[in-house]
Parts: structure tokens; sequence; C-alpha cells
């Protein structure tokens, strides 16, 4: 039997890109409401209570009025919106955190897709963490370049329009009064004190991101080297399909963040020395950091391989 699927919101980038990766699946029913319907509200409700798994492909409001249309229990949600992800009703859909995170992941009817900067900031900061490498006080900043598709259709249009302006050819500095909307995940998710001082960029390629924090190994418990950081790293994340960590030193000599751009890779590079540590995790903002690690988390819940479609 097949499994029903519903993409609330299949028309922006997010919903097309599941789309993409869906579509042609022969396990998978997909539920399509006529483009003149997508806002009526007693039909987007037939929709959604039929499926067997929701994607919520929405504004933050409108994700949480398709929420409150759910009556049936056995729907599981998967939300990419920005909602539900600090929410403790709902489950972080991070499944590499750690074994009884993809297991709730398997178990919940809830589940918040991680954001895009926020996937790239807890491959490297949670772990550390839970390793007890990185105290939890620790001033942490980031700063995450990311391809324009990440703005969503009017940053994409304004991009790819022939007569833009000739700033948007250089890399473009946001989120400057350091509130970013990604932060409160990046916080609770890794358990830091404080909120990390982060700063993203959106440049002129489409997709791919590079999220980098740097840090001073004196103020690291046990004061390890980059190398050692290194390999701490790859040791957790050792049996993981789709987080790898390139092995010390085979990097070349420069970072691109567009590498991985069409996959659900995630690669952390660690660069550095004996006193200074900088953690790069490379992926692709429709992918990992969004569509594709929302494919993964319904692979997870219908318990199947998770790199079906992927």
């Amino acid at each position: 039997m097949k499994t029903k699927v519903y993409i609330d919101g299949q028309s922006g980038t997010t919903g097309l890109q599941i789309y993409d990766r869906i579509g042609a699946r022969d396990d998978i029913e997909l539920l399509r409401i006529d483009d003149d319907k997508r806002h009526d509200i007693e039909e987007r409700r037939k929709f959604l209570n039929s499926a067997d798994i929701v994607f919520l492909c929405l504004p933050d409001d409108g994700a949480r009025e398709a929420v409150s249309l759910v009556d049936n229990p056995d729907v599981c949600i998967i939300d990419a919106s920005t909602a539900h992800r600090t929410d403790d009703n709902w489950t972080y859909g991070f499944p590499e955190l750690s074994k009884s995170q993809r297991e709730a992941i398997k178990n919940s009817k809830r589940i918040a897709n991680p954001g895009c900067h926020a996937t790239g900031f807890i491959s490297s900061v949670a772990p550390l963490i839970n390793m007890n490498i990185l105290p939890e006080d620790y001033p942490v900043t980031c700063y995450s370049l990311t391809g324009y598709s990440g703005g969503g259709k009017k940053m994409i249009a304004d991009y790819e329009d022939n007569g833009r302006s000739e700033l948007l050819s250089s890399p473009g500095i946001y989120g400057l009064n350091l509130k970013h909307k990604h932060i409160p995940e990046m916080q609770k998710v890794t358990g830091l004190k404080y909120s990390p001082v982060f700063m993203p960029v959106v440049d002129d390629y489409y997709k791919g991101m590079a999220s980098t924090i740097m840090l001073h190994n004196r103020m690291l418990n046990g004061n390890p080297s980059a190398e050692e950081i290194c390999a701490k790293l790859a040791n957790y994340y050792k049996d993981e399909k789709f987080v790898t960590v390139c092995p010390f030193g085979d990097n070349d000599s420069k970072l691109y963040a567009n590498k991985y751009a069409g996959t659900n890779k995630l690669e952390l590079v660690v660069c550095g020395h004996e006193d200074q540590t900088s953690i790069t995790a490379l992926f692709d903002n429709l992918g990992k950091g969004a569509s594709g690690a929302a494919v993964q988390n319904m692979n997870i819940v219908l318990g199947i391989d998770e790199g079906t479609g992927l």
C-alpha cells in the first residue's frame, strides 16, 4: 500500500524541491490540491487529514494554521518553517545528532525540519558540546555563506533579473541586527548557554552553503589541537550516510560553498593548528539544509533506507 503524501505549499521553492525528490517514487501517492483551491481552508483541511505524511512548506503563520486544521491523529507532519523548531512538543529533525534523536524522529508525528544555517552550525557545535570539548558557555561566533535560492522566489527573481543591481554581484552580509531567525534553534539544540554571534552572507550563486565556526583551542576542555578535534568529529559521525568529516589536511587550499549542490551530503572540514581551529560545514541549502533533510526524515518515519530518493 502506497504512503499518501501531501505538500502544503507545493509551489514554493522547498515544496518544489521535495516534489522533485519524491514525485517519481513508486512507494508514494502524492496528493495534489488544485491550484485555484490552495487557499481554500476546507479543501486544505481535507487534504491535510487524508495524508499519511504532510510536508509544510509555508511561512510560519501558515504552518501554524495548517497544524490547527489537522485532527487526524495518524497524520505525521514535517514542518519546514521556523514555527516549531524550538517547541518541546515537536521533534527536531536532525537525525545525526544521536541514535536517540533518530529514534525519536522515527516515532514522532510532529517533526520540525532544521533551518539551513542552523544545520551547518549544529553539525559542528552539537557534537563538540556532547563530547565535552566545547564548554556550554563558550562565546561561539559563526559566519555562514549561502546561495541565493535560500531566500525563496523573490530573492531568486531578484538575482536572475537581467536588469538587477550590480551590488548583487558581490557577497551580501545580512542579519545585521544579530537576531537571525535561526539563532533560537542553534542555541536550544546545541545546549549553548549564550546565543552565538551569527552573521549570514548571501552570494551570487544558486545553491550551496559554507557555515564556519572559529575556536580558540586554549578555551576548549583539554586544549585539543585542530587535528585532534577533526579525529573526534570523524569518530562521532563514522556511521552516518550523509554527514562526513574530511580527513585532516586533505582539503584543498580553498573551500567552495557549492561543492555539494544537488546532493543531501554535508561535509565538515576542520582546519587550523595547535592554538586555533575552524570548522566549516559544506552542504546544499536546498538539500541537507531543507528539502533533502525533509525527505530523509520522512524515510526514517517510514522505516526505509534514509537515502531513498536522495
